[in-house]
């Protein structure tokens, strides 16, 4: 990396800090799950949002895209929501030179920056699967045609982890396309009194913009410049296979689990363990940043089995002694 690259990048993760001190103006708390959405823009992922009602999920990843600069879009999900709704479709107008009737592709809500998916488990598995390829391929493709979506995109999901009555759980194909999977738990008795002094009155905070799409994709680029070594590229490696019951080192996860994080877990962790040395503001990665995103990266990829959810065994249980295991 040249020097004026270098000096350029700096400037840019100096940002960083001020980007979270600007959703800190309307977010009070969730520090680590706000670390943790920003990490998966600039590792290029998207990521589940879990947490009971009224913690402000929808309006943590609202505030981010203003701060960014960046075209938001909400998709409420509901039993009733067809992929047309989500990824556009085709509207017959006339075409005004030979003034034949022509059907023209009308974009949906996908076709933005950043897109809220509210609930997606309230929706049937067939318009689920709609966002699969905009996930993975970061296209739509309609009538034969590819309609590439802007750059950069970032998909955050949400779903209520109480209410499961007529919900549509993700499948693990689906599941494993999000990056993190991020849960929210309720405040601190001090950050639940700063809601209810700042929320309740008639002044609105006032956000600066802080990085243009421009910038967010230049540090998406510099991200995965990071350098990790290769004793730390071992440990990821290590750590994901060590999760798969057969020929783990581990017996409490030969005991609970079903099966394992595949390959695509360590690719994610080496990629956030990157975005969060950037977050950090360092140019490496250290052991603590693989060990913590451990928890929101493994836990949708590992399966337990029917003796483990009986006996209340978490993933995230699991997790801690992977970490326990494998040094």
């Amino acid at each position: 990396m040249e020097s004026t690259d270098l000096t350029h990048y700096k400037a840019l993760v100096a940002k960083l800090p001020q980007l979270r001190k600007e959703i800190g103006k309307v977010i009070v708390g969730q520090q680590e799950a706000i670390n943790e959405v920003l990490i998966s823009l600039l590792a290029g992922g998207h990521c589940l949002l879990e947490g009971v009602p009224g913690l402000a999920k929808t309006l943590m990843v609202k505030t981010m895209s203003d701060a960014l600069a960046m075209r938001f879009k909400r998709i409420q999900f509901t039993p009733d929501l067809m992929p047309g709704d989500i990824v556009g479709t085709e509207i017959l107008e006339d075409d005004h030179e030979t003034g034949r009737k022509v059907f023209v592709f009308n974009q949906g809500p996908i076709f933005a920056n950043v897109v809220l998916a509210d609930e997606i488990n309230r929706t049937p598995p067939k318009t689920q699967a709609a966002m699969l390829e905009a996930m993975q391929e970061y296209k739509v493709t309609y009538g034969g045609n590819d309609y590439a979506l802007p750059k950069p995109f970032l998909i955050i999901a949400t779903q209520n982890p109480i209410e499961q009555a007529g919900t549509y759980p993700l499948p693990e194909a689906q599941l494993d396309r999000f990056l993190l999977y991020i849960k929210l738990s309720y405040p601190s008795q001090e950050e639940e009194l700063n809601v209810l002094k700042s929320t309740t009155g008639t002044s609105r905070p006032v956000l600066e913009t802080i990085l243009s799409d421009k910038d967010i994709i230049e540090l998406q680029s510099l991200t995965r410049q990071v350098h990790i070594s290769e004793e730390l590229i071992d440990y990821i490696n290590r750590l994901v296979r060590a999760s798969r019951p057969d020929g783990s080192p581990s017996a409490f996860v030969k005991q609970w689990g079903e099966w394992g994080a595949g390959p695509r877990a360590g690719q994610a962790l080496v990629l956030c363990a990157k975005a969060r040395a950037v977050l950090s503001e360092r140019f490496s990665v250290i052991p603590e940043d693989i060990q913590t995103l451990a928890y929101p990266i493994l836990r949708h990829r590992i399966a337990l089995n029917f003796r483990a959810e009986a006996e209340g065994i978490t993933t995230d249980r699991v997790i801690q002694e992977l970490l326990n295991t494998v040094k």
